[in-house]
Formats: structure tokens, sequence, C-alpha cells
């Protein structure tokens, strides 16, 4: 474990090495507790480097076996040697040399699941970020491209398949039982790139014809008998490869592309050059035990990571300041995949959801950063939903200055010009610059500014003129660093609606500049001035989420509801239904914490029924509607002195009022939703089940009664049904008969399967109230139960601190306590994880005093702890501020 170094790593610093590394030849002699790394370097020395400059290698927990330069050993004053660290002062003096450097290392009692590690019986690599270094020296940073070769040599009984980068090349027998394979991958990569697997696997096969004809194996590794619930995946990426090809012009490079599921990986995937290597939840899916999340998931990540072979790959970083160049850009792009895949308003308003969900909290905290950091003390940190999320919000407002056309032109130009390269957001920009003849140095303090701005809108309509006036202010908080901040270039797309529902087309707008139905704001504070309107609109802002903004708006109650009913932008109807839900839970959570029980509208409990009740609405996106806005986005609504028990009390009136309103629509609609055939994953089936278990829920409510969850679970010929009607039996008759024998059939039918018993977990992970901490203990003695396996902890404690907000955030501070407990406890194995699992805290100072005071101590216990890790350490101390 690495522990903290208090190196602070800043953009201004970057500078290249001295030294370049053109080509790497790896031998790997694989033992469980004893495997000999053998890595030939060829080293460059760039011009103007003195010979007498050492070579500075960076390494993690090494061991050195042997070293030599041009075949010849060193001296004791040649090199100096660390786990940490290989200086090698002994150099030729021509420009070009060769390293040979041999190191041990122990891959069975590597917990971190970071450099190459073996987990039930697989030897696996994860080298991003900073995962090279723990298999030999290295100048481990990914401006530092090189060709790979790659010989394995491993039991084959224990490991009958080897597995590297690129293209094979070789294999064969060898004495005594043991076998070898040869990998050559013939584009230059980084080391955080570099993937080897070797294990007793099982495969499914295809293959993939380019449109320039070059065929393309096709392979997906996982667990042997688990090969059918690979078939999904499998699709999904055949249908990556040529969305990419038909949207982006991009074509696959090399003779094949490989895919591997393994249980134990503390990341959702990762893009390694022709061998990705997955978390296995999303791979393995079949209708006995994925539900219809699971497939969207796996259709989303399995393209996410493919396309990642031009967007990170092909192009990638020169430093990681610059993540959000590959990984914002592929998650704008994964997310149109999905949306042209499925239904496209449903994607966004999911894409929304999860950015208002976790990064705007990120931005209003401690954690708070840029979509391009300028400083980082462990970049494991950063892969966050700033850089993920928010940077592909970014890519998507490009789009929307520029408009289709000009972006695929620059996208092009980008792809054109920095092939083979490590490039920089400046790289990027440019390219859209050049390609549309746009002034975007404005707009690029996206990349720079940390927070969420907020605009502030006000209306005027003058009938004498007929014009109707926007005026628009945005404002954005000061964050750590950055107390000044300057105005953004913030596209607003928008719409004019009229009496009748449609939209007004105006015949003139003046002020800040509109272009088609886009409105861009420059400037603190501007004006839109329209002409030619007939009537007095109403008017839609942020259509499609247009920005990642908060908006402040003075429409009136009724405008609101008019846009839910009428807004022609689905987007807009559901933000617009979404702000009256929070109000009214809002005021419900003041009432409650008053004394009151909330009153609930009648207006807004018709509106959702009207909502449910129209057919001609997607059913995904009414489902969507019907699901009032979560503890935690009331919570972040609220902004400070949070009461999660008041909120939790307000959201279950809220779902009471339309319960019992609407229930005999609902049971007749329920009814009506009835599967009818044969399982499909497919948008429209998901969508009509996602809308029937919304309304289980509802009715389950209404009648206080299991009968109808528990019928359905009984019932269910698929995961989603039976996952849906055992959470409610949890959630809302938890104590009862029928959710403790939904729990036992469920553990009896699906012990042996460890993807859906995580589901077992979350589910009474989530269950809110006290009580929920004892559950969590209990569960933590389950026969099934490890910290690890990332999957696991995350399925038990990862939800129980981010999903259930009353059970983890109890009044006497007990769970804090628990959680700070199962951080250290996590740490000493899996820094990275425990990192990841410590960000529940960061909305810490949201809180009520007597809680937040029980988490600030919980905090400082953390942090006052020794030996913790580089992780864990920049995370809690950040989040104490």
């Amino acid at each position: 474990m690495r522990t903290d170094t208090g190196q602070l790593f800043r953009l201004e610093d970057y500078r290249p090495t001295d030294y370049l590394i053109p080509q790497t030849s790896l031998t790997f002699d694989l033992h469980p507790e004893r495997t000999i790394v053998r890595a030939v370097l060829s080293v460059e020395r760039r011009e103007g480097v003195s010979a007498s400059q050492p070579l500075v290698l960076d390494g993690d927990d090494l061991k050195l076996v042997g070293l030599t330069v041009n075949g010849a050993l060193l001296g004791d004053n040649g090199y100096r040697a660390t786990p940490e660290r290989l200086e090698i002062a002994e150099l030729p003096a021509e420009d070009r040399f060769t390293v040979e450097i041999v190191t041990e290392i122990n891959p069975t009692t590597n917990r971190q699941l970071m450099g190459l590690y073996r987990s039930s019986g697989v030897y696996c690599t994860q080298c991003e970020a900073e995962g090279f270094r723990r298999i030999t020296y290295f100048l481990d940073r990914p401006d530092v491209l090189s060709v790979y070769t790659v010989r394995i040599e491993a039991s084959k009984a224990e490991a009958p398949v080897l597995l590297s980068n690129g293209n094979p090349m070789e294999a064969g027998d060898l004495a005594g039982g043991r076998h070898f394979a040869v990998w050559h991958d013939p584009h230059p990569k980084p080391s955080y790139l570099f993937a080897l697997v070797a294990g007793d696997l099982g495969s499914i096969r295809d293959s993939f014809t380019t449109r320039s004809g070059t065929k393309v194996d096709l392979a997906i590794y996982v667990e042997d008998g688990k090969e059918p619930r690979a078939l999904y995946a499998m699709d999904a990426l055949k249908r990556s490869m040529q969305w990419d090809e038909e949207v982006f012009g991009r074509e696959y490079d090399l003779d094949v592309f490989n895919v591997v599921a393994v249980s134990d990986f503390n990341m959702g995937a990762m893009e390694n050059k022709g061998l990705n290597v997955f978390n296995d939840k999303y791979v393995l899916a079949d209708a006995e035990t994925a539900t219809d999340t699971d497939y969207a998931g796996i259709e989303a990540v399995i393209a996410h990571e493919y396309f990642h072979n031009w967007t990170g790959n092909r192009i990638t970083c020169r430093d990681w300041f610059q993540l959000c160049l590959k990984e914002g850009l592929t998650v704008f792009r994964d997310h149109e995949f999905s949306a042209d895949q499925r239904s496209r308003a449903v994607k966004r308003i999911a894409e929304v959801k999860t950015l208002k969900a976790h990064q705007f909290p990120e931005d209003a905290g401690p954690l708070a950063h840029p979509v391009r950091p300028r400083q980082y003390r462990e970049i494991n940190n950063f892969y966050t939903a700033t850089v993920y999320e928010k940077g592909s919000e970014v890519v998507r407002m490009i789009r929307t200055i520029l408009g289709p056309d000009l972006f695929r032109k620059g996208m092009d130009l980008y792809f054109e010009r920095h092939d083979g390269e490590a490039a920089t957001i400046e790289d990027f920009v440019k390219a859209f610059e050049d390609a549309s003849g746009r002034d975007l140095s404005q707009f690029a303090l996206w990349y720079e500014q940390a927070g969420t701005p907020n605009l502030s809108v006000s209306y005027d309509y003058d009938p004498a003129e007929k014009t109707f006036t926007i005026e628009l202010e945005q404002s954005l908080k000061a964050t750590p660093g950055q107390s000044r901040k300057k105005p953004m270039h913030i596209p607003i797309e928008f719409g004019l609606i009229g009496s009748d529902g449609k939209d007004i087309t105006p015949a003139s707008a003046t002020g800040a500049e509109v272009t088609g139905d886009v409105i861009h704001l420059r400037q603190r504070k501007e004006k839109v001035r329209f002409t030619g309107i007939g009537e007095r609109p109403v008017p839609s802002l942020l259509r499609g989420f247009s920005a990642p903004v908060t908006l402040a708006s003075e429409l009136p109650h009724e405008d609101l509801i008019f846009l839910a009913l009428n807004d022609s932008d689905p987007v807009g109807r559901w933000q617009a239904l979404t702000k009256l839900l929070t109000g009214a839970l809002i005021a419900g959570v003041k009432q409650v914490r008053g004394g009151k029980p909330p009153v609930i509208d009648a207006d807004i409990v018709n509106l959702v029924g009207e909502i449910a009740a129209n057919e001609t609405l997607d059913a995904a996106f009414r489902a969507l509607c019907l699901t009032p806005p979560g503890e935690s986005d009331i919570a972040r609504e609220i902004g400070d002195n949070i009461d999660p028990d008041a909120v939790l009390a307000s959201r279950e009136a809220l779902i009471k009022a339309i319960a019992e309103a609407h229930r005999q629509a609902f049971a007749a609609l329920y009814d009506k939703l009835a599967n009818t055939g044969t399982f499909s994953p497919d948008a429209e089936s998901a969508g009509r089940r996602a809308l029937r278990n919304c309304l289980l829920d509802y009715l389950s409510v209404a009648e206080a009664d299991p009968s109808h969850a528990t019928a359905q679970f009984r019932a269910a010929d698929n995961m989603t049904d039976r996952a849906a009607a055992l959470g409610v039996l949890v959630h809302r008759f938890g104590d009862s008969d029928s959710a403790r024998e939904a729990l036992g059939a469920f553990e009896e039918r699906f012990g042996g399967d460890p993807l859906v018993m995580d589901k077992w977990f979350m589910v009474q992970a989530t269950r809110p109230g006290a009580a929920a901490l004892d559950r969590v203990r209990a569960l933590m003695s389950h026969r099934l139960f490890s910290l690890d396996n990332p999957n696991r902890t995350r399925a038990l404690i990862g939800l129980f601190a981010t999903a259930n907000q009353t059970g983890f955030n109890r009044a006497d501070g007990a769970a804090y306590d628990f959680f700070a407990d199962m951080i250290l406890k996590i740490d000493r194995e899996n820094p990275q994880l425990a990192a990841r699992l410590l960000t529940a805290l960061r909305s810490w100072r949201s809180l009520e005093p007597v809680r937040r005071e029980h988490a600030r101590a919980a905090l400082a216990r953390i942090a006052a702890t020794e030996k913790l890790s580089t992780d864990v350490k920049d995370i809690v101390e950040r989040t104490l501020g």
C-alpha cells in the first residue's frame, strides 16, 4: 500500500521525460506467488539531454532481481533501487540503448487489484492509472508511448488461456506441463493500457467485418459455464463497432478484439488496447439473472470501452490532468450510442438524473474540481463524476454551439491531427475552432472553472408591442482555489409555447446572440427580446438540458403544469414536473420539521395521474415521471440543515397521496401492462416493465398489503420483475412473513450466483430506517459476504452509505462510526476502493448540526489514523477541508 508522500502534482509543472521507450518486450513466467517479469526496454535519449542525466523509472512495491544496460551488469554506484524507484546513472554515451530489468512479484497477495493480481484462479492486470509500475520499473505516465511484444509462460492446466494486447503471434508447449503465447501490439500505447489475462476460461466467438472489408475475430472470455450469458454483450459489441463507423467514421484496427470478464475488479471495465477487461457485472446477462438496468448498463459499458479504441487509445492524454479528454469525450460517445439504440428522450433524462445526483453534489462540496483539474495528490481519486459526466456535457455543449455538421467536421480534424499522439484539451478545442471558424476561448472556461453555474431568469411580455423579453443572469459560487469566476459561454436551447401547445416562431431576436433555438449567454447578465409574439408564451428553457446548470425561474405554478403537459421537448416536460414535485416535497419537509403532516397539492397529484394515463407517451418516460425525486435529490435542492428523516417522511406522504388518489386507475394499468410474451431486453419492453413496476409500488402503498408484490415475485419469469417485487416487499413490508419468505426463496434460488446475490444484499442495505445498521452488520457475517470482493462491498456497504439516507445518517452517529471502521479496514487491502466509498460523506456539511458533528468526528478519526493510503488521506483531508 502506498502511503501518503505529501507530493502534489500541478498542471503547470508538466515537462516531457528526458527519455523515451519506443519499444518494450515483456516476458512473464507466471506462478501464483512468485511471478518473474523480464522487461527489455529500448530507450532513447531526447535531443539535448546529457548522457549524465540518469534514467529514473517508477516502481511500486517491486523486488528487483536483475538489471543490465546493453547486456552489461552495472557497478554498485551505477544504479539505486528501492521498491518505488529505479535510478540508473551508469548509462551509455549513445542516444539509443537497451535496459533489461527483472522483477519478482506476488500476484496472489496483491489485494489492491492494481498491477498484476490473481483472483479466483485467474491472473489479471489493471494498470490505469499507475498500476504498471507494480509489474516492472517503467516511465509509467501516459505521454510515453511504446510498441509492446509480450510473451506469457504458465502452467497449461492452471491457465490454458493466455492473452495480452494486440494480435496473437505464436503459441506452443514447454517442458513440465507449461506453455507459452506471444502477443504483439503494433500501435504505440502508454503503459496504463497494458493488459494480461491468464486462466481457465470459457469463451464465445464471433466476427465483424469492417467497412473496408477486414474481418476482425471477436471473443468474450468468461467463467466456464457462463458463456450463454455473454451473448448480449457480444451483440452490443458488434452494434458498437458498426455505429462508430457510421456516426464517427472510426474503424477498428487490429485482427482480434478480446473481452474478459472477471469477478474481482475495482472499476466497471478497462479499455486496454485489443483486450478489454470487464467487471463481470457489465458482461453477464440473461432474463433469469439480469434486470433491464443491467442490460442497458452492459450495452453502454461495452460501447464505452470499445469507443476508447480511438478516444483514449489511438489518441491518448498527454498527462492525467487531461483525463476528461478521453473519459468525458467517450462518455458522450456512449451516451449517443445508447440514445440511438433506445429512446433518446428517456436516455437523456437518465443522464440528467445521474448528473444531478452525483456531479452536482460534487461541484457543491469540498471535493469540487474543474473538469480539467489543476492539481492532484492521488490521480485515482479524480475518476469522478465531474471528469466523466460533466466532461461529457462539455462535449455536448460544443455540438450544441456548432451544430452537428461542424461538430463532426471538428471531430474528424481532431482524429486526423492527433492519431498516435498524447493530446491536450487545447488540442481538442483547437480542432473545433479550426473546423468551424468560431472562437471557443471563452467556452473553454468550462474545462477550467469548478462549480455549477446558476441561471436566474425573468420574463416580460408586452402585448401592445407583441414582444417577449427574457432576462438572464449567470452566477458561479467561489470554490477552493478559484475565488473569482469569469462568465461562461452557456448555450440555452429554448422554445416559446403558445396556448395551443405549439411552439411560436419569433419574427426576430435582439440582444444576446440567438442561433436557431439556442440562446448564447456570454455575459453575466443579458437580455433577449423576441418580436412578433401575438400572445403571452410559456417559455421552455434548457431544452434537452443543454447546459449543466441550475435554473432559478419566475415561472408560476400553472405555467409549470402547462409545460409538463404540453412541452414538445420530453426533457422539458420532465424538468417542469420535477420542479413541481421538488417544490411540494420541500414544502412537506418544512411542515414535518414544524410538527405538522405534509399537505400535498391536489393539482400535482392529478398531474401525475394524467401523465400516467397518457398512452401517447413512451412507457419508460411515464415511469420516470411517476418516480418522485429521491431523498438525496430533495436534500440537494434544500442545500443545508438537512434532516433525512423529515425528507423521507415528506416523500412518503407524496407517494401515499398519489397512490390513494389513483388507486383504481393504477390497478387497471398495472394489469394491462402484464407480461404476455417471451422476455426481451429491447427498449419498448423494458419501458413497459419499468412503468408496471413503478405502479406496483404505488399499489402496495395504497393497499397497505403485500399481496400484489408477493404474487408478482412468485410469478415473475425475469429478474427485472422479480427484483422489483422483492424491493417492494423488503422496503414496504420488511418485517412481514411475505418479505422474509421472498428473501429466503431468492437466496435459495440464486445463492450460487455472485452477481445476483449482490442484488439480494443491495435490497436489504437500502431498506430505510434506523435499524438498517444492525441489518448491515448482520449481513457482513453472512457466508457469502467478503470485503475482498469490490462488487459485494459496494453492494452492501457502498449502497448503505449512499442510497439509505435515513439508515446511514442516523441521529446518534453510530452508522458514521461503523463506516469509518470499514474504511480503515478496507484501506489496508484496497485503498482505491476505500477512497471511493469514502466520498459518500462529501456532503456532510449540509446535514443538520447534530448529524453534522457526528460525521465530522468520524472523518477526523479517519484523518488521524497513521499509515493511511495516499488515496484515503487525500479524500479525507479534502472532505474535511
